[in-house]
């Protein structure tokens, strides 16, 4: 570790583990991935509590401590909102994820307003088992089979899957890391199986990459001074500010 560089800790959400640890270790500072539970985005207060325990451990199991620590979510329905932190805390400015993989909330706001009912696709989130397609759909019908009966699986599973009448693009995000021809047909073969289409987009690392660099320029990241915390902006939606 040189006189210059940081000693950063980087909470993620597992779904972001490659591409983190990918911007990690080009860091020119030392960053520890702190991974958590893929899912928090489903329960806000759950994010909340979770992710307020992993930011209260500033020091790693040595006793060495950070800089900083670096938020790897964006607004994820408010979940991030009341997060504090005794040392500067930094988080994207981004409504999700998906920012993160598309490397900017700009070039995330442009596809979305040129495709009507986009569903995402990267590595993380297929290796979850969770993205819509035949496999989640086989063992969803398979577990409330079991516990409820052919006829009554087939309702409950009417019921579930009516949302995905709103979405008609699978798209996914490819940073080419290793093994993204294999998650490409996947992505594919989803796409196909639900009757969307399928598109892919070339994904930026520069904005997560700028994250573990310790490039915070305002515009594009929230520092917050320890003690304060996140809240939102009321005069603009899916902004966040210091409290």
């Amino acid at each position: 570790m040189t006189e210059s560089s940081k000693r950063l800790k980087f909470v993620v959400c597992k779904v972001l583990q490659r591409e983190a640890y990918y911007c990690a270790a080009r860091s020119p500072h030392v960053v520890d991935i702190h991974l958590m539970p893929q899912g928090l985005h489903n329960e806000p207060d759950k994010l909340r509590s979770q992710v307020q325990i992993a930011l209260a451990e500033t020091c790693d199991i040595q006793g060495r401590c950070y800089d900083a620590i670096l938020l790897g979510y964006g607004l994820c329905s408010n979940g991030i909102v009341g997060l504090t932190c005794s040392i500067p805390l930094v988080v994207p400015r981004a409504h999700d994820c998906v920012t993160l993989l598309l490397g900017s909330k700009q070039r995330y706001q442009d596809y979305f307003d040129s495709h009507r009912g986009v569903y995402w696709y990267s590595p993380g989130w297929i290796e979850s088992q969770t993205q819509p397609g035949k496999q989640r759909y086989e063992t969803t019908l398979a577990e409330y089979t079991a516990q409820y009966g052919p006829d009554n699986a087939q309702y409950l599973m009417e019921v579930q899957e009516g949302w995905m009448k709103e979405y008609s693009w699978a798209v996914y995000v490819d940073w080419a890391l290793p093994g993204s021809d294999a998650f490409k047909d996947y992505t594919r073969r989803c796409a196909e199986y639900l009757g969307w289409n399928y598109d892919e987009l070339p994904g930026d690392p520069g904005l997560m990459q700028r994250m573990t660099d310790g490039l915070w320029d305002e515009s594009e990241f929230l520092v917050v001074p320890p003690g304060r915390s996140i809240a939102p902006d009321v005069t603009a939606p899916g902004i966040i500010r210091t409290d």
